[in-house]
């Protein structure tokens, strides 16, 4: 008895070891990569808290030293807080359009060997999922820079009410962008090196 190919799919999608989505969700993946993009012109309008919410959760799912995950997250909704922010924060283009911003914190006291730079590292990983997230989503997201600028850093702790020994990484802009802003090729074939430098 002949066992077509169609078959033998059906039966294992249907015992679950083969998804018939995965290779769409492969390419969704590679497509949200190559689209991110830093976005600095929004239309003013507001996140939803679902779309925080999974973001937030992206954010979360990002790999750390030793799973130890030292990173917490400030939501800012509130456009007077946004506003306000924006007052000390020269380089955070576009941050009066935004709907809303994520601060990345990370707790040295809390990274793998209570390190510095395992902490950084951490919450760098996160703010990347974050921003993949955000682009997942249809929304306009953008890096601005707190750590390393002692003077970006003291502003938003003080505007915030984060403690001393927290080191706020950066503010994310969230927004819906208004489509000017365009994804980079990057690629660069002379910076790969296979099997040794």
């Amino acid at each position: 008895m002949r066992i077509t190919f169609a078959c033998l799919l059906m039966g294992l999608l249907l015992a679950g070891t083969v998804s018939a989505k995965e290779p769409e969700i492969v390419k969704d993946t590679f497509s949200v990569i190559h689209s991110r993009k830093s976005v600095r012109s929004f239309t003013g309008a507001s996140v939803s808290k679902e779309d925080l919410d999974k973001i937030i959760r992206a954010g979360m799912a990002a790999p750390s030293a030793v799973n130890k995950q030292p990173w917490s997250f400030v939501v800012v909704t509130d456009k007077k807080v946004i506003d306000t922010l924006a007052a000390g924060l020269s380089t955070a283009r576009g941050i009066e359009k935004a709907g809303a911003v994520i601060i990345v914190c990370t707790d040295p006291e809390k990274a793998h060997m209570e390190s510095k730079d395992f902490a950084i590292i951490d919450a760098s990983l996160a703010s990347e999922n974050i921003l993949l997230a955000t682009e997942a989503l249809g929304l306009g997201g953008h890096w601005t820079a707190s750590y390393p600028y002692e003077d970006k850093m003291k502003h938003v702790r003080t505007v915030l009410g984060i403690p001393a020994k927290i080191i706020p990484l950066n503010v994310i802009l969230l927004g819906v962008p208004t489509g000017e802003d365009k994804p980079k090729d990057k690629y660069q074939k002379d910076k790969i090196h296979w099997g040794k430098w």
